[in-house]
């Protein structure tokens, strides 16, 4: 695929997901699009940035999800980032379950 290609699926895939209000839906869509190492990736990689927003340690998170630290500095740097999506999204989360 090119860079086109991958942009606009990803543009269709976001508006989609945006549109549906049904947690479950979405859920079983998730594990239906991604391949089992996928989920975990993702997984991962979602559960490592909550944890270094908490103020978990690197080496912690490291020996708890069973990841290394480069995976994890790269999340810490992510989360940095002036207008961080994933803090957006970490904020979006904790005020709609709060």
């Amino acid at each position: 695929m090119t860079d086109e290609m991958i942009n606009k699926a990803i543009e269709e895939l976001s508006t989609a997901i945006s549109k549906v209000d049904d947690k479950e839906l979405i859920e079983r869509f998730l594990k239906c699009l991604l391949t089992e190492s996928e989920i975990n990736g993702v997984a991962s990689r979602w559960a490592l940035v909550r944890q270094i927003d908490k103020g978990v340690t690197q080496r912690t998170i490291a020996n708890d999800l069973g990841i290394s630290l480069c995976k994890i500095t790269r999340g810490s740097k992510e989360l940095k980032k002036e207008n961080s999506a994933f803090k957006q999204i970490i904020d979006i989360y904790e005020n709609k379950s709060n």
